[in-house]
């Protein structure tokens, strides 16, 4: 089978249509059991992502890609005032979760949401001043069809910020968060969603997802200059930044 022939397009969209729906399924149960899951920490993974996306002079527009819920997004319009926040997912019950708290917060008139999947972003070409996507890019196939997106979008220079788990594939704290990836975490989301498949696809993406190296090879590779990586909580998550050349060739 080639790339790019009708069986492999088919198979991409029905991971797509399989993920998209895994989500609809887990929308009300997502931010809790992040925070629950995570102990807390994603809140401060978070935070670092949007500290260090910071657009020149905290202006311009930014996109939060594969958004979620959309705390990444408030906390990119809350943290940049002077910026426009566009917030991208393409399930439409996770958006709806997060426009409550767009509203709640007064958001709305710098925040805007679109249903969209990350391959195909109804966005203009050299539009952002910087992107960025949480705990998303494992759930795109393939990632290279993303990154052509985000070079697409993004201003020449412009900053593209993945916050992700580090590979499942290490050894960390001696093992224990391995045993923590591989059986508690699958069995505490099937407990409290009472989705026996959503947190054992998060398990097994994790463990499939490549290690830093990897990654910044992948995004080398795809087009981007710079690229480096910013282990957090012991390489438990990775913040991988990558800028889009300078000179606006891709």
């Amino acid at each position: 089978m080639t790339e790019g022939s009708p069986q492999d397009f088919d198979s991409k969209e029905s991971h797509a249509g399989r993920v998209q729906a895994m989500f609809g399924r887990i929308s009300r149960w997502y931010d809790f059991l992040n925070h629950f899951l995570s102990l807390g920490l994603d809140i401060y993974w978070r935070r670092v992502l949007v500290r260090e996306a910071e657009p020149p002079e905290g202006r311009g527009h930014i996109v939060d890609l594969a958004a979620g819920t959309l705390d990444v997004t408030v906390m990119l319009a809350e943290r940049y005032p002077q910026a426009r926040v566009t917030a991208a997912d393409f399930s439409k019950p996770m958006l709806e979760q997060g426009v409550a708290k767009v509203k709640k917060r007064g958001l709305e008139d710098r925040v805007a949401t679109v249903l969209a999947d990350g391959r195909r972003l109804p966005l203009a070409d050299s539009s952002a001043a910087c992107m960025t996507v949480a705990f998303g890019i494992r759930n795109i196939k393939p990632r290279q069809d993303a990154y052509t997106e985000v070079l697409r979008v993004l201003e020449p220079g412009g900053r593209f910020l993945i916050l992700e788990f580090g590979s499942g594939k290490k050894r960390i704290l001696r093992g224990i968060y391995n045993v923590y990836l591989n059986y508690l975490l699958p069995l505490a989301g099937r407990i409290v969603s009472g989705d026996k498949h959503a947190y054992q696809y998060l398990a097994d993406t994790i463990r499939a997802f490549p290690d830093e190296r990897a990654l910044a090879r992948e995004l080398l590779d795809s087009g981007f200059e710079t690229v480096f990586c910013l282990p957090l909580s012991w390489g438990i998550v990775n913040l991988h930044i990558a800028e889009a050349p300078r000179n606006g060739q891709r």
